[in-house]
């Protein structure tokens, strides 16, 4: 899975990956090491999650060291809000839900998956873009306001796909990141400022990665060059940091991960910092 991520933030929590090592941090606090030999992360208000070198969902409540196996045979793993999606070694794609203990077959197979904060999405194989959950801010893209009931094709040609605090975003095959839902603070860039963008529209080009947070996005080209749009940095993309292979999103602050190992943080309109790690 050459999508999976090393980098995973919600609202105030964030993890970050490193030479198989998961640092987690809350807004303001330093990082802490909080578990070894993982391939992946993802994260929700107060938990964190991983796929281990053993191929297992492994879960753990945010500042403590004791972690939880929670499904084997994973290779990639989304969390958030509503819960949990995870694609197994097959190609199937399973959800838990939030305080759940059972989980559910979604899809035969999927090649990207994410948990948004209530409109959760898929990609097939062939590219369809599947959504389930709220649509109240056009979070569906195909301009409904009415949630749907189970999994919706509102778009094709995807490759990846990331959503938020009401809004999404996926990577087209050509490169293209296309966005929908609420633009209050400008997440979606182009679509301009507004609660409610129901259709997916080109805010990015030349993507090969895209992340999102609650009130701002990023996109990293091939070449490395990570830019941003949203809160405190306006509408129009800005380049802001280089050599960049991962980044995510949180509440009010960005992290990325460079090809040298390094991680950097920072809060929008602020320039990026060295974030120190423990050993």
């Amino acid at each position: 899975m050459q999508r999976r991520t090393r980098l995973a933030a919600y609202y105030e929590l964030t993890l970050a990956l490193v030479n198989g090592r998961v640092f987690e941090w809350s807004t303001g606090q330093a990082p802490r090491l909080a578990l070894q030999g993982a391939v992946q992360v993802a994260v929700s208000a107060s938990f964190g999650f991983a796929i281990d070198d053993q191929r297992r969902v492994v879960a753990w409540r945010a500042g403590s060291d004791r972690t939880e196996v929670l499904l084997d045979n994973a290779v990639w793993l989304a969390a958030g809000d509503s819960g949990l999606l995870v694609i197994r070694c097959d190609g199937s794609l399973w959800q838990r839900e939030a305080s759940a203990r059972d989980w559910a077959r979604v899809a035969d197979t999927a090649v990207h998956a994410w948990v948004g904060d209530g409109a959760d999405y898929y990609v097939a194989p062939a590219g369809g873009l599947f959504v389930r959950g709220k649509a109240q801010r056009g979070q569906y893209g195909d301009g409904r306001l009415a949630e749907a009931p189970g999994w919706t094709h509102v778009a094709g040609d995807a490759v990846a796909v990331v959503a938020h605090t009401g809004h999404a975003l996926y990577l087209r095959r050509d490169g293209a990141v296309l966005g929908t839902g609420g633009n209050r603070f400008g997440p979606l860039g182009r679509h301009g400022y507004g609660d409610k963008a129901d259709r997916w529209g080109v805010v990015f080009e030349g993507a090969n990665v895209i992340a999102t947070g609650s009130r701002h996005s990023l996109a990293v080209r091939p070449d490395g060059s990570l830019w941003t749009w949203g809160a405190g940095e306006g509408l129009t993309p800005k380049h802001i940091l280089s050599k960049v292979v991962a980044a995510s999103g949180g509440l009010n602050d960005s992290v990325a991960l460079t090809t040298d190992g390094v991680v950097w943080a920072w809060a929008p309109g602020q320039a990026p910092a060295r974030l120190t790690l423990p050993p």
